[in-house]
């Protein structure tokens, strides 16, 4: 299994040190290869979802791919929903996906797939090696495919895995040059004014990229927002009350309505999440002009700080939002929550926010935080929260993650619990129960059904039976406790802060 050993040996050289696996027997021998590499920690997960999802977490934090080890066609299709985001925030994963041996193929045995067309949708690279000799080849330009532009997939057949010929060495990866128009900066500088709108995406945005926003609309009065779901945002100083552009697309479109040029710096052109009757689906007016002044994958911080340079917005901002407020001692709705949440959330923490409904206003309260970084739901996926915050205390063994999770989202991947207490994980998992899928309601109401009938009622509702959150995290190995009013949940986020290892909070919502 030389071919095995030689491509993780090739992964371990360019700075890859986890692998998220839920392996069969197609990828045994790229498993007994990982004692050959000691430098990438193998990470056992229960589901293909959690693997796909925590090598999302994992990559938007390190900046640097992870790999997934999936069996076959049916491993991958379990872990798309969470490849899907990851191909929407362009985080850099290579997923090793396990073939049949390339002579068993014809056979059409039972488990076999076309696997590159289950692949190709999420996947911003794609080959399949058919020969040990190209394997180190595909390997190189997969991590470096990642690297550059997002999610790569690489298919391996057992019998090139299991492979003793020496594969040939790759060539040294040629530097990338990022790509940029320092005419458009002159140009964006130009158009900014009270009818701009300047909208941040990207990889990452940094305090620093953010704090270059609030000054250029402090200058200018252009609007400076970021788009709806951001892979990762780093909240803190002047930058950290920047807003999101909001998601209901009614609000987004009328918050934009007297918008005649929209600067895209990483982000791509603000359309709704959903087309729905009378409502818009584009969010700017179809006659803004658009202007592009940095690619999703580029350093957005440059670009902002030069065009800031050039409108001379030097201006001095104070760090955003009061002093984070204590909530009542009484039940816990929306708002209770979110000052919970800012009041206790500890410095440097990470939080993975799939809240939905109950979490609407957690991002804008802790703007007023210690510094923290911030991961959304990239592409709308649920089931992304607890395998992404799992990756992220990969990433980042000494910082608290936070997962904000709503019930529903919780089910699709609550596996996640038990690696987090397999690895040690120091994860704070707020689960937010309000028994049912009540986006599902919102969004029936925006479609004009303003009364449930009773088979709607039925789709949307998980009270019937109650499902008991500590008992299930219990189950994985994580401690457990239910709150029921903002003072304990206070109390439970900080006793879950200063002891190590994961631990769940069910949040009884009202």
């Amino acid at each position: 299994m030389k071919a095995a050993q030689s491509l993780l040996a090739l992964a371990a050289r360019e700075g890859v040190r986890a692998c998220f696996a839920n392996p069969g027997t197609s990828e045994m021998h790229l498993v007994a290869a990982l004692d050959s590499a000691p430098d990438i920690r193998p990470v056992l997960c229960l589901f293909e979802g959690v693997a796909t999802g925590a090598a999302d977490g994992y990559g938007r934090m390190m900046q640097a791919p992870a790999l997934t080890l999936l069996h076959l066609g049916p491993g991958l299709g379990n872990g798309l929903a969470n490849l899907h985001n990851a191909y929407r925030a362009r985080t850099p994963i290579v997923s090793l996906i396990g073939e049949h041996a390339t002579y068993h193929r014809v056979n059409n045995p039972p488990l076999a797939s076309d696997i590159a067309s289950i692949a190709r949708p999420v996947s911003a690279w794609l080959k399949t090696a058919e020969s040990a000799a190209e394997l180190l080849i595909l390997t190189q330009d997969a991590i470096e495919a990642a690297r550059q532009t997002g999610p790569a997939t690489l298919i391996l057949p057992a019998d090139v895995a299991w492979s003793d010929e020496e594969p040939t060495a790759p060539a040294p990866p040629l530097k990338q040059r990022e790509s940029f128009d320092d005419g458009h900066w002159d140009e964006a500088a130009r158009l900014l004014g009270p009818r701009t709108l300047l909208l941040l995406g990207g990889r990452f945005l940094s305090a620093n990229a953010c704090a270059a926003a609030q000054r250029i609309a402090a200058k200018t009065g252009a609007l400076a927002l970021i788009e709806t779901f951001p892979v990762r945002v780093r909240r803190e100083g002047a930058g950290a009350g920047l807003k999101r552009l909001p998601y209901l697309s009614e609000m987004a479109a009328a918050s934009l309505s007297h918008i005649d040029t929209v600067i895209l710096a990483g982000a791509a052109y603000p359309v709704a999440f959903f087309a729905l009757p009378g409502r818009p689906t584009t969010l700017a007016p179809d006659h803004a002009r658009i202007l592009e002044i940095a690619a999703p994958g580029f350093n957005i911080e440059r670009a902002l700080t030069s065009i800031a340079a050039l409108v001379q917005a030097n201006i001095d901002l104070p760090r955003a939002g009061e002093a984070p407020v204590n909530p009542n001692g009484g039940a816990i709705d929306p708002m209770a929550l979110a000052q919970s949440i800012a009041a206790t959330l500890p410095d440097n923490a990470i939080v993975c926010d799939e809240s939905n409904t109950a979490g609407l206003f957690c991002y804008e309260a802790a703007a007023s935080a210690a510094a923290h970084d911030w991961l959304t739901l990239t592409g709308g996926a649920i089931g992304q929260g607890l395998p992404l915050a799992t990756g992220a205390a990969i990433a980042c063994p000494d910082r608290r993650v936070l997962a904000l999770e709503a019930d529903g989202s919780a089910l699709y991947t609550i596996q996640a619990l038990w690696t987090q207490a397999r690895e040690g994980l120091h994860v704070t998992n707020v689960i937010l129960n309000n028994g049912a899928y009540a986006i599902l309601r919102l969004e029936m109401m925006r479609a004009g059904v303003n009364e449930l009938s009773e088979a709607a009622g039925a789709l949307f509702d998980l009270k019937h039976p109650a499902i008991d959150f500590c008992a299930l995290a219990r189950g994985f190995g994580v401690p457990a406790e239910r709150v029921e009013t903002a003072a304990k949940l206070v109390a439970a986020l900080e006793r879950s802060f200063a002891t190590p290892g994961p631990a769940l909070i069910e949040v009884m919502i009202r």
